[in-house]
């Protein structure tokens, strides 16, 4: 745990200090786009953003290589050089996304390639996790297939979710950290080597959403970009598929200490409902965008201004408590698979998931509650009391004008 925490921290540090020059840069190079109708910013903000963050992501790599207790990882699984390569293609292809707008089929096809890079770099999905079995083996056209459209669709859904100050960062961070702790708890507690790669991946990403998320805050100084949010979208999606496509699923299935504690505990089908899980949100906001704009004649790649967190500002909440309120509902969906995973199905489980959720109902309409306390306050005060308010304005007013007056008669005497 030392040396992941390690790496989060060596990672979120190298992010925070590069994210400064990075947005000197972006605004020497003019990576500084118009405000367009559907954005929320009202001035033009640097973006590039994803520089200082694979920036990040190279340190963690390269301090992990020379850690003892790591470098093991680099020898032993493809997982970090696949990941490394799409990462890169896909960084490179937001970087001048973010300087020159690219088509989006020009973005969809560079998604593509760098899925398949990874693929062919042995990171695939090699089963499914079903329940009642011990998981579906897939053929290698399968498997490659079904990764391809996992990480293109997972990059799409984190940019979808990117408009707001610290939204994406923030997400993809808190799924990071769920990731982490469930990849964590199947290396140490149980002993699964091949989940070592995900442990440290997820504590990378973490990191970098960290030190970025300073400067992204509202009011964020600096975007991430397209180089940055399929950046972050790519590196969950690996985190995924590492899990299903190196962890043996009879390995899920063992006795601990002589109980059902691993079959009970770690259920086979936790590996594909986490992943899920970690990304309902923006994967929800992209279901929905493509099924309106679709609805509306549109094409699926147009933006417009109907994301959940357009629609949260619209019921009257500040940019930083729609923020907040993702965050709640991405940390609720994260934690409760990871702690389902743990604890398994127990009545107070259910319970407490169901408060929550009311709660966090109960805040996401808050301000519709409070429009409508003030229009029943208006409707039952009193009309004398209304009317003492009035005069009571008017002869504040009245008071005003007579200084006002009196102050410029003073000025033209003197």
């Amino acid at each position: 745990m030392r040396d992941y925490l390690l790496m989060l921290f060596i990672t979120a540090a190298v992010t925070h200090l590069l994210t400064g020059p990075v947005r000197k840069f972006a605004i020497a190079v003019g990576a500084m786009p118009e405000i367009r109708a559907r954005d929320v910013h009202r001035e033009p903000t640097p973006r590039l953003g994803g520089i200082a963050m694979f920036g990040g992501l190279l340190a963690g790599y390269l301090v992990a290589s020379h850690l003892p207790h790591l470098e093991e990882i680099f020898t032993e699984s493809s997982t970090p050089r696949a990941l490394l390569s799409g990462a890169a293609l896909i960084w490179l292809l937001g970087v001048l996304d973010d300087k020159w707008e690219l088509d989006s089929l020009v973005k969809l096809g560079g998604q593509l390639l760098a899925a398949g890079v990874m693929a062919f770099q042995g990171l695939a999905i090699l089963w499914l996790p079903v329940p009642g079995t011990d998981g579906i083996y897939l053929a290698d056209w399968q498997g490659t297939l079904l990764t391809v459209g996992l990480i293109v669709f997972t990059i799409n859904a984190v940019n979808f979710v990117d408009g707001l100050d610290g939204l994406a960062a923030g997400t993809v961070g808190i799924a990071a950290t769920a990731f982490f702790l469930y990849a964590y708890r199947l290396w140490y507690g149980y002993g699964i080597e091949a989940a070592a790669a995900t442990t440290l991946i997820s504590a990378i990403l973490a990191g970098m959403c960290l030190g970025f998320l300073i400067h992204n805050s509202h009011p964020a100084r600096i975007f991430m970009g397209d180089s940055g949010s399929m950046l972050l979208g790519l590196l969950i999606a690996g985190c995924a598929i590492s899990v299903t496509g190196e962890v043996d699923p009879s390995l899920l299935k063992q006795t601990v200490d002589g109980t059902s504690g691993s079959a009970a505990m770690v259920p086979v089908y936790i590996p594909l409902l986490l992943p899920l899980s970690v990304i309902a949100l923006p994967v929800a906001d992209l279901v929905l965008a493509v099924v309106r704009r679709t609805w509306n004649g549109r094409s699926p790649f147009s933006a417009d201004k109907g994301h959940l967190h357009h629609r949260l500002l619209q019921l009257g909440h500040s940019h930083r408590r729609a923020v907040l309120l993702m965050y709640f509902w991405s940390a609720l969906f994260s934690f409760g698979i990871v702690a389902y995973s743990a604890r398994g199905a127990k009545s107070w489980m259910l319970f407490a998931v169901a408060f929550v959720c009311g709660l966090g109902l109960l805040l996401l309409l808050q301000p519709r509650y409070e429009a409508g306390l003030a229009r029943l306050l208006a409707r039952v005060r009193p009309r004398r009391s209304a009317g003492r308010v009035i005069a009571v304005g008017g002869r504040r007013a009245e008071e005003e004008a007579d200084v006002r007056r009196a102050s410029a008669g003073a000025g033209r005497r003197s």
